[in-house]
């Protein structure tokens, strides 16, 4: 058998990326395309009294002006998945007078051409009574989770304790008690959301940006009251999305009902402005940490409490808690969530969805720690590694956070480190070196994929995934080449299309233990039938026996029953950084991670997916944030000049990827994921090298020059 797998094969995607022969959702025609502009609130909270369209009617291409006033009141049935709030309902748009947030849309323009419809965007008019609302962050009293959420258990249940954390606390030889915050942050893809759709009668067709083609059709199906089967969804290319994609927003809809209404197809794209009003975004959080430890550093008690931004009428929650509750062994634990409800959109996922917000938390509170206590940090980790998952009484399936310690403290040379602040420089700058430890669960969903083997050698496999970057296209044809024993270049890999096998989404770092293992079994059927058939012993010579095609469809499903294992992929990020001690200014020099992620099926691709977790976390920890007026709710920096993200001079010059070779019998083809671990951790190692570098302590991100002056 040829091995694909765990091979660094270079993306078969590659050459129509850079080409142009990718077709992303804005970039396919329909004869008779129009276009359509979103007019979006001004104020946060109040009602719509008066809208004044007769200008922009009467405006140059204009089609037709949609508002709350003439649009066809929509069934909106009830439909909720993963990326979906479990307590609240989501937004109804152009259906009422009704403003929950700043930037809802309250009209739709379609025109002939782009501009002419943004030119009519200009000729609307709107009157609004608004209302005091709530739009200031920190005058918001956070509140519990409704009842509903009591029955959600997991990752995202709102409180849990084990022990006596409080009693321990206050009488720990040393505590440590501390706040950290993170502002809001936005996704930023470099593609911005479209939707492009077109009905044929009762039939719609959909081209949209999206991680997850057929919830698109089912969310779309409950809105309009319609079957879903009726909805074709397409979605080949998706030119990033770091989880803004895993949801159905407002704009698909409209798209949607645009299209109805004017009997024409109708394209949608999202300015990046929209974006922040429209597509979700990480919510700001607020967090409180103590610790109280031994004089030998053994973890005595820890409790972390957290609160964050939702909207009105969606109660939007994390894992922030999530690791605090196992990562680092401690008797007594307990962990609080709280929410803050605002007239703002509801956020979503981000990459590394609570668990890198929550690390920044624990992961900085470590470090304050083993600076009291003047012990390594890595050392303090070391002696507080835990033998079970303690939150569940249950073994870990693998667990090499030892091993990544160890790897990573080697590469970057952790033993040369200086440990009291501000003791290391190079000429005038300040040199600090900090670490942080990552962590992500193991998610597994059911899939399908379909396999068709041809006489001439060839195999076309199809799934309903989608690729957002991380080489979807290139993993899943590496397994099933591997699998068939073909070749990679007698492989066809389709995806992005509801017309194929549904799939699992696109997130939380599960499509290859998800869609690969179905890709695997329809692969395995397909050969066995092969060989069955033609009595060969192996699948090139059964190929010149074969009188047709075989075709095999497999579903895969998660073992069922109770949860035997803790599983979890971890991380070990080591940062070096410089400040300017008369400038404030922070560059990150180099990092070093270490991944125990199980098998990793293309090593090229996933240091690629670290790269890019640890370019992303240098925005998170040093630049961004979204600056959002208190009064208003309006964001002040919605464009890609003033909110700062990492370009290529911000990235280190140096970044060292180590994958631990870990084997995983109990998780599904020994694949853990590393799309979202590579974030984690990635803020903490900074902010903490920052505090060795100049001994000032920031615990609230980003880590501005103004904030070390």
């Amino acid at each position: 058998m040829i091995n694909f797998i765990g091979k660094p094969v270079s993306r078969v995607d590659g050459r129509l990326k850079v080409t142009g022969g990718a077709a992303f959702s804005a970039e396919f025609n329909c004869p008779g395309l129009a276009h359509a502009v979103v007019v979006r609130s001004t104020i946060a909270s109040g009602r719509i009294t008066a809208i004044a369209v007769d200008e922009a009617d009467r405006a140059p291409g204009v089609i037709a002006v949609l508002t709350h006033q003439n649009c066809p009141r929509l069934p909106y049935h009830p439909h909720k998945s993963l990326p979906d709030a479990v307590v609240g309902e989501r937004l109804h748009v152009l259906q009422d007078d009704h403003i929950s947030h700043q930037g809802q849309p309250v009209a739709l323009i379609i025109a002939e051409t782009l501009e002419e419809a943004a030119h009519a965007v200009s000729l609307v008019r709107v009157s609004y009574a608004p209302d005091a609302g709530t739009t200031d962050y920190l005058s918001v009293m956070p509140v519990d989770p409704t009842d509903e959420k009591a029955a959600v258990t997991g990752l995202r249940r709102e409180e849990s304790q084990r022990g006596n954390p409080a009693e321990v606390f206050a009488t720990a030889e040393v505590s440590f008690d501390g706040n950290y915050s993170i502002p809001r942050e936005y996704h930023n893809p470099i593609e911005t959301h479209a939707t492009i759709a077109s009905w044929d009668g009762d039939q719609l067709t959909l081209w949209d940006k999206t991680q997850w083609v057929h919830n698109v059709a089912d969310e779309i199906a409950a809105i309009f009251g319609m079957p879903a089967r009726h909805i074709h969804v397409i979605s080949p290319f998706v030119g990033g999305a770091f989880g803004s994609a895993a949801r159905v927003w407002a704009h698909v809809t409209l798209a949607a009902l645009g299209a109805r209404i004017v009997g024409r197809p109708v394209k949608l794209v999202l300015t990046r402005r929209d974006m922040y009003y429209g597509t979700g975004y990480r919510p700001r959080s607020t967090q409180r940490v103590a610790i109280g430890a031994s004089l030998e550093g053994r973890l005595q008690s820890i409790s972390h409490e957290v609160s964050h931004e939702t909207s009105t009428y969606e109660e939007y929650m994390e894992s922030l808690l999530f690791a605090t509750r196992f990562l680092h062994s401690c008797p007594n634990v307990y962990t609080r969530y709280h929410l803050a409800p605002m007239n703002i959109h509801t956020p979503t996922y981000m990459r590394g969805p609570g668990e890198a917000s929550g690390l920044f938390a624990l992961e900085s509170a470590l470090d304050e720690l083993a600076a009291n206590l003047k012990i390594d940090p890595v050392e303090l980790r070391l002696r507080n590694e835990p033998a079970i998952d303690e939150s569940t009484n249950l073994p870990f399936s693998s667990r090499s956070t030892r091993e990544c310690y160890l790897l990573a403290t080697e590469r970057f040379g952790w033993s040369k480190r200086n440990p009291e602040p501000r003791s290391m420089r190079d000429g005038r700058l300040l040199v600090g070196w900090g670490m942080a430890t990552g962590v992500y669960p193991v998610y597994v969903a059911t899939a399908s994929a379909r396999v068709r083997i041809f006489p001439n050698g060839t195999a076309e496999v199809v799934s309903a995934a989608s690729d957002m970057g991380p080489g979807t296209y290139t993993s899943m044809t590496q397994v099933a080449a591997e699998t068939l024993g073909l070749s990679l270049d007698q492989i066809t890999f389709k995806l992005g299309d509801t017309n194929l096998p549904r799939a699992a989404i696109h997130a939380g770092s599960m499509t290859m233990s998800s869609v690969g293992s179905a890709i695997q079994a329809a692969c395995d059927m397909a050969r066995a039938e092969a060989l069955l058939q033609t009595g060969a012993s192996n699948l090139k010579e059964a190929l010149r026996h074969l009188k047709g095609p075989i075709e095999k469809l497999a579903d895969f499903s998660p073992e069922g029953g109770e949860q035997k294992f803790s599983m979890n992929a971890f991380s070990a990020v080591f940062a070096e950084v410089t400040v300017d001690p008369e400038l404030g200014e922070t560059r990150v020099r180099r990092m070093v991670g270490a991944y125990g992620a199980g098998r990793i099926v293309n090593p090229k691709i996933a240091r690629s997916q670290c790269v890019g977790g640890m370019i992303g976390g240098i925005g998170m920890a040093l630049m961004e944030h979204a600056i959002v007026d208190p009064r208003s709710g309006r964001v002040v920096n919605a464009n890609l000049a003033e909110y700062a993200v990492p370009v290529h001079a911000d990235a280190p010059p140096l970044i060292d990827v180590i994958f631990v070779d870990e084997k995983d019998p109990y998780v599904p083809m020994g694949v853990k994921g590393i799309g979202e671990l590579a974030m984690a951790g990635i803020a903490p190692a900074i902010s903490n090298a920052v505090f060795h570098a100049t001994g000032r302590r920031v615990r609230s991100l980003p880590i501005t020059p103004d904030k070390l002056l």
